[in-house]
């Protein structure tokens, strides 16, 4: 019988009895004995009465330990594939989610400034522009002051050596600027910082302002919108190109004058020729109209 083969059930209770005073010995020629059969194995269904030396123990023993190994492997494979299928199911939900798709391309996209209109620009700012306020006096420093608007905005106005002052019309020095003197300062506006360029002391607009009165800005609250004069029949918001010199100056000038109270922060040609005001600290208007000719002609 081979190593590998479970014992005959028949041989283990059928074979013959193993004498104590040894081996009997067969009658042959020359005396010689023979070998006995191998001693009696219990069957695999007795694993406990068999000697640990017998072979078919030996082999149930081996077996009985490659199962346990077999049971080890299987359980770890089972628990790898749960673990993949876990991690196949978290990869597809990612993928077809809708929410997180639509959170994941919301996190990483940037915003882009509106696009350009009928004057072949864009005015949506990606820098400080020209425009100004115009208000009281408040606070004198060195080189700053502060005003107030008419609709109760404060500004901080920046002033350098390259500042021009007047008075009316006449030249004048920084010295002129005392608190609760009117003011109107032209410049660079960023937010309610002004770097100024030109700062006019004593100041009275050159017209009267509109009988439509500005909402000053309250926080938490809107106004209605509403529409008052003109507006160009083509214009749209984002629409225009940004300018600046003269021409900026003067429509700010127009604007302030008609609709007093705002912070003018860019001014914006339109394909018409005419000019486009925005007005930020108030919450009505955010647009004034200007004409060529530098005349408010409508309000937003």
């Amino acid at each position: 019988m081979s190593d590998y083969e479970l014992p005959n059930p028949d041989e283990a209770t059928g074979g013959p009895a193993v004498q104590k005073g040894g081996p009997p010995v067969a009658e042959g020629s020359g005396g010689a004995g023979t070998t006995p059969p191998p001693p009696p194995m219990t069957s695999p269904a007795q694993p406990s009465s068999a000697s640990p030396h017998q072979p078919g123990s030996v082999l149930i023993g081996r077996r009985a330990t490659v199962r346990r190994l077999v049971a080890h492997k299987r359980s770890r494979w089972v628990a790898v594939g749960a673990m993949s299928c876990a991690a196949a199911g978290l990869s597809a939900a990612l993928i077809t989610s809708p929410s997180i798709a639509a959170t994941q391309l919301a996190s990483s996209s940037t915003s882009a400034p509106a696009a350009a209109g009928g004057g072949g620009g864009t005015n949506a700012r990606s820098a400080p522009a020209p425009g100004g306020a115009a208000g009281t006096v408040n606070t004198v420093s060195k080189s700053s002051f502060t005003l107030t608007t008419s609709a109760g905005q404060k500004v901080t106005v920046d002033e350098s050596s390259s500042t021009k002052y007047l008075k009316g019309t006449t030249a004048t020095s920084a010295s002129a600027v005392k608190k609760g003197e009117v003011v109107l300062v032209l410049g660079t506006v960023s937010s309610t910082t002004i770097k100024s360029t030109e700062v006019v002391v004593n100041y009275k607009p050159a017209s009267a302002p509109s009988a439509t009165k500005v909402i000053p800005f309250t926080r938490g609250q809107t106004s209605a919108s509403k529409q008052v004069g003109q507006i160009p029949a083509n214009w749209s918001q984002g629409s225009g190109t940004i300018v600046t010199g003269t021409a900026a100056n003067k429509a700010t000038e127009a604007a302030l004058a008609a609709y007093p109270g705002g912070v003018v922060d860019r001014v914006v040609k339109l394909s018409n020729g005419e000019y486009n005001v925005h007005y930020i600290g108030v919450n009505w208007p955010h647009h004034v109209f200007v004409s060529a000719s530098f005349k408010v002609v409508g309000a937003l």
